[in-house]
């Protein structure tokens, strides 16, 4: 559903302005009324990196008023291959320097505040406070939930998304949507500290083009919230594949459900990154039973893993054929995520323990094959955990 504009439009634009951004005002349901509003509006950008980087570019070229960007980094070589905002010059630099000198170059009438600073939940309300919508591309956990804790204060939506190896997810968080509308909030799909352990793009990766993609496309929903043009992602999360050249769509409900006694019953959380999985009943269903609540998912160690091995489990790998060709756990069925996702009746066999390279999209997977009917398990820490353990080491001797 579209939803009102959050932001009233200038009076008017200037008239280099005008020719500017004349693409933008001969786009029907969009024109001058939605262009003076984006002069008006206030985005803050949490992150200065990957996803920053090219959501601050697309934001200042569409002509957002005010760009508040938050991060307290510096430029490192490492960071040019995704983070495009950036130049080899930039290197030792603080990030937020870079958006000023973008901004510039693009949008003259764009005003840039660069704050940096480490966002932390003492400080996030003040820092977001004003911002029409906020837009987060940080990397961290702790940080994400202090910028969706201060969103949920301050009533601003948030614009969120994550980019890890060839994947990626978007969606709208927003505690007081319009009327009509569900709230929904960060912990509706990470409930608090599930994302604590996912590792970090030094230790995996990530698709440098993939991060440009998401990027725009967190700037396209700002954009979209602002002008009242279009359907947000509130309620959808969009789960790229890159390799796969495909985009899906999972629908995201609330967490909590009213209790008998008039209070909030909050369903017992589903693990992290599992977006297949986070579809929860809506908390309007206040006539509805006590909602199902699924057992936990085995969280096998490796010598564990291996026992249910030897008792007949099959040993499932979702890891993508260039990490399984570094070597797998011998008698392995290899299935990468994205076909087990897609096709879960494929894996034939009624237990299986899911292998990944650190748990996470094993968690993924073994959701989908339990929805499936499939009794699955995870291999806790997964092929990192399995390396450095003796059952591991004894098998591979």
């Amino acid at each position: 559903m579209a939803f009102p504009p959050l932001v009233e439009p200038l009076a008017e634009l200037s008239d280099s302005e005008l020719t500017r951004t004349a693409r933008h005002r001969v786009l029907a349901g969009f024109g001058d009324v939605a262009q003076r509003r984006l002069a008006a509006a206030h985005v803050a950008v949490v992150g200065a990196g990957g996803l920053g980087s090219p959501a601050v570019l697309a934001l200042a070229a569409a002509g957002v008023g005010t760009l508040t960007l938050i991060d307290d980094d510096l430029v490192e070589a490492s960071n040019l291959q995704r983070q495009v905002m950036h130049r080899v010059g930039d290197v030792g630099a603080a990030k937020v320097d870079s958006a000023v000198r973008i901004a510039a170059d693009l949008s003259p009438t764009t005003l840039v505040r660069p704050v940096q600073a480490v966002l932390t939940p003492a400080n996030a309300r003040d820092l977001l406070a004003g911002a029409h919508v906020v837009i987060d591309g940080t990397d961290t956990f702790e940080t994400r939930e202090a910028v969706a804790a201060a969103c949920e204060d301050l009533g601003v939506p948030l614009v969120w998304g994550v980019v890890q190896e060839f994947h990626a997810q978007a969606t709208v968080f927003w505690s007081t949507p319009p009327a009509g509308a569900v709230p929904v909030r960060l912990a509706d799909l990470y409930p608090p500290d599930a994302g604590r352990e996912a590792p970090t793009c030094a230790q995996v990766g990530v698709l440098g083009a993939l991060c440009l993609q998401v990027g725009a496309l967190l700037a396209t929903e700002a954009i979209k919230l602002i002008t009242g043009v279009g359907d947000p992602l509130l309620g959808r999360v969009l789960v790229i594949d890159a390799l796969r050249a495909r985009t899906d769509e999972v629908p995201l409900r609330p967490a909590d459900v009213p209790s008998h006694g008039g209070g909030v019953a909050r369903e017992p959380a589903v693990p992290e990154d599992v977006p297949a999985g986070v579809s929860r009943a809506s908390a309007g269903l206040q006539a509805a039973p006590e909602p199902t609540r699924p057992a936990p998912i085995p969280q096998l160690t490796p010598a564990e893993a291996l026992a249910a091995q030897r008792a007949g489990a099959v040993l499932l790998d979702v890891r993508e054929p260039f990490e399984t060709a570094r070597g797998v756990i011998p008698g392995s069925m290899l299935l990468p995520l994205g076909d087990v996702l897609a096709e879960p009746h494929r894996v034939e066999t009624p237990r299986v323990i899911v292998v990944c390279q650190v748990g996470m999209r094993a968690q993924r997977a073994a959701v989908a094959l339990r929805a499936a009917g499939i009794e699955a398990s995870v291999l806790a820490g997964g092929m990192d955990a399995w390396n450095r353990d003796a059952a591991g080491a004894a098998v591979r001797a």
